[in-house]
């Protein structure tokens, strides 16, 4: 070969070369503009078609999980797809062997399928297809060429082809694997959004159920609720609406900026936006734009403040109907209510709907012991009204046959204690069912207290032949209530009276200081050094073995008659009001009570 053939030959691969580097230079250049597959392929596409100077171009991707080729066509400015199975025609065999294939007449070979040039009117003469492999030498596509345009293809179009595929199918796995990245991306934002979510509503339930918890009654509940309602959704007021157990009308409760505590308005069945979600069982959400006829102008006027955006949702009662509804009203800077305020204020509203049926069931269960009480309570004090309608009676009548004004007057007063003393347990049944259950504890002189006890108590047991003794042997002074020591009293000489009214008696009252209380004595519950120390006896036949052991009990009686069982149970009750206790001892030869009252407070 002479030296000038072998030069031309030389530069006619140097120029081979120079257009299949320029062809990958322009081809990188192109595909490193873009990580979007679409776009990725459709340049890959257009440069080939190019760089090999055919007609059209089709590239296929491998889809392993359906052992298919997916296809992308070019047909003047559109891009087609067709799917085919691997091993079938022209793509299919490059994509299960591997190789490049070059097909110089595309009718003549069996492997070719016309049934795309019949639909498209396009006669396809040549084929040019190379498998597209990966950096691990897998293959994940073909490329085909169609038809080019001067002659047939070369061997120089095989190569660049087989250069181009490989590279597309790097671009393509890192366009794939950029959008693997960037899919994972947006899964664990969007996880870490749903994870914010639950914290934040983690968050709110225990704050809404660490302030429902401390809630002592209705109001604080719907303080506590209505306060987290307003912090969370970040609302310039909130409300409740309610309907009342008892007597069936429905009331508003709401907090603003404005004013920072709890106020309640009546309202009408159905008024409002908030009066609309618990009458309909539905959400209502409002926003600036709106003009709504179940805006109430009405109720804006009764609290003070125009609703521009509000967001309400029923509160679920039993049996699943609305027993009220809980509202926001007038988002801060201006804005509407969100879905998540919307999500927010409906998980507010299921736990404050158990939190306030729990409460209104507490307070019917309350209403209903105090009840129940109060019937024991009217039981006791029938009871011992006894004594003072026993002692009116006796001066009542000692008061017809005394002529002497000054002896007359002296009995008056007498009875005038007496009701004053049924007084006293008539305020007790008011307070107790105003929930103001209390005992008023003040200092009293013992010599003048049990000196009207004696003038109470003598002429009623010295009619049943029972003497009174009454010893002061401490004559200072003690603190405790003075009418309801005064019923203790009571009790237990009429107790002792009932004992001895066959044979008669003797029934002492012994007043003394204990100033070293008796830590040894059964029930004796007092810690403190000055103790008053009351002592009851009697000589009656004592306490029948059958009650000894319950002897304190309501409604416990040996048998006599006409008796309830509650005088002793009353005692107990008193004594243990002043935190004192009652002790007794009991033998044929008769009864003795000690009751002792703490002087000083004990601190619990």
């Amino acid at each position: 070969m002479s030296l000038e053939n072998r030069i031309a030959e030389l530069e006619e691969e140097l120029a081979k070369e120079q257009r299949v580097s320029a062809a990958l230079r322009e081809v990188g250049l192109a595909l490193g503009t873009t990580l979007d597959l679409d776009q990725v392929l459709e340049l890959i596409l257009g440069k080939i078609t190019e760089a090999v100077d055919a007609e059209r171009a089709t590239l296929y991707l491998l889809d392993e999980s359906h052992d298919e080729l997916i296809s992308r066509i070019v047909i003047g400015d559109d891009v087609r797809s067709i799917r085919l199975r691997v091993g079938q025609g022209i793509a299919g065999h490059v994509a299960r062997t591997g190789k490049p294939l070059h097909v110089r007449d595309a009718y003549k070979d069996s492997r070719f399928n016309p049934e795309w040039d019949t639909m498209s009117g396009y006669r396809t003469r040549s084929i040019l297809a190379a498998p597209m492999k990966n950096h691990l030498g897998r293959t994940i596509g073909v490329i085909q060429v169609l038809n080019k345009r001067l002659g047939d293809f070369t061997e120089e179009d095989i190569a660049l082809l087989a250069a181009l595929a490989t590279q597309a199918a790097v671009s393509i796995d890192n366009s794939r694997l950029f959008l693997s990245v960037i899919q994972k991306n947006m899964q664990l934002i969007e996880t870490k959004e749903q994870l914010e979510h639950r914290v934040r509503d983690l968050k709110l339930l225990f704050s809404l159920e660490s302030a429902m918890a401390r809630a002592a009654s209705l109001e604080e509940l719907f303080m506590a609720v209505l306060g987290e309602a307003m912090r969370s959704c970040e609302a310039r007021a909130s409300a409740v609406a309610l309907r009342d157990p008892l007597s069936g009308a429905n009331f508003l409760y709401i907090v603003d900026d404005k004013h920072k505590k709890l106020r309640r308005f009546p309202i009408k069945d159905g008024q409002g936006l908030i009066g609309h979600a618990m009458r309909n069982d539905t959400v209502v959400v409002t926003g600036t734009a709106d003009v709504d006829k179940r805006n109430d102008r009405a109720l804006d006027e009764l609290v003070g403040f125009q609703a521009t955006t509000a967001l309400a949702v029923p509160l679920e009662g039993e049996e699943g109907s609305p027993m009220g509804a809980l509202a926001l009203y007038n988002k801060r800077h201006g804005a509407e209510f969100s879905d998540d305020d919307r999500a927010l204020l409906l998980l507010i509203g299921a736990n404050a709907s158990t939190a306030v049926r729990l409460q209104l069931a507490r307070e019917a269960r309350e209403r209903e012991q105090r009840l129940t009480t109060i019937g024991r309570l009217l039981s006791g004090v029938i009871h011992d009204m006894k004594t003072p309608l026993t002692v009116i009676s006796g001066y009542v009548q000692l008061m017809q046959h005394e002529g002497r004004t000054a002896k007359r007057e002296q009995f008056a007063e007498l009875v005038l204690k007496q009701f004053d003393h049924i007084s006293a347990m008539q305020r007790e049944v008011l307070e107790f069912a105003r929930g103001e259950r209390t005992i008023l504890i003040r200092k009293v002189y013992l010599q003048q207290f049990f000196a009207d006890v004696k003038a109470q108590l003598e002429p009623e047991l010295s009619r049943h032949d029972i003497e009174l003794v009454v010893d002061v042997q401490d004559k200072s002074t003690a603190r405790f209530d003075e009418g309801k020591i005064l019923r203790v009293v009571h009790n237990l000489a009429r107790n002792a009276q009932d004992a001895m009214a066959d044979k008669g008696g003797r029934f002492t009252i012994k007043v003394s200081r204990d100033k070293k209380a008796d830590k040894g004595d059964k029930g004796d519950k007092s810690d403190v050094d000055d103790v008053l120390l009351l002592t009851f006896s009697d000589t009656g036949p004592g306490i029948p073995k059958e009650i000894e052991h319950r002897l304190f009990h309501s409604f416990v009686t040996s048998g006599k008659k006409g008796g309830t069982g509650l005088g002793l149970a009353i005692v107990k009750k008193i004594v243990e009001e002043h935190r004192g206790s009652v002790t007794v001892a009991s033998s044929s030869r008769g009864a003795t009570f000690k009751i002792r009252l703490p002087q000083t407070p004990r601190s619990d």
